[in-house]
């Protein structure tokens, strides 16, 4: 017996081994260490890390989905967050948003921006 575990592939090996970890464990026990490992993550890594893990996830994804699944998951989105959200939340977020924005932008910024405003009227005024 000792000889057949020996032919075993580590492919195989892990895989029995998940089995039998989930076997024997509930959701619990994934959270538990599920929060473990980010909280050992984050004491081991910095911003840069997490920057760059984000970069080449958006990335892949980006890479794998189309125009399709960015709006189906945009609108799931926005449908759960206007499920969970009122009034209040929606203008303190924009309120932060525009300080955000005033805070990395000049003058010329929000010329430009009103001047495609304004464009984007006239061109919809043109075709009603």
């Amino acid at each position: 017996m000792a000889k057949d575990n020996e032919s075993m592939s580590r492919e195989e090996a892990g895989r029995k081994g998940g089995e039998a970890t989930s076997n024997n464990h509930d959701k619990e026990f994934y959270q538990e260490i599920g929060r473990k490992g980010g909280e050992a993550t984050s004491e081991n890594h910095d911003k840069d890390f997490y920057e760059e893990i984000g970069r080449k996830g958006g990335e892949a994804t980006a890479e794998n989905h189309d125009r399709e699944f960015y709006e189906e998951i945009g609108r799931k989105g926005g449908e759960a967050t206007a499920e969970n959200h009122d009034r209040e939340f929606y203008e303190e977020i924009g309120r932060k948003g525009g300080e955000a924005t005033s805070e990395n932008h000049d003058k010329e910024f929000y010329q430009e921006i009103g001047q495609k405003g304004r464009e984007s009227r006239s061109k919809q005024r043109d075709n009603d």
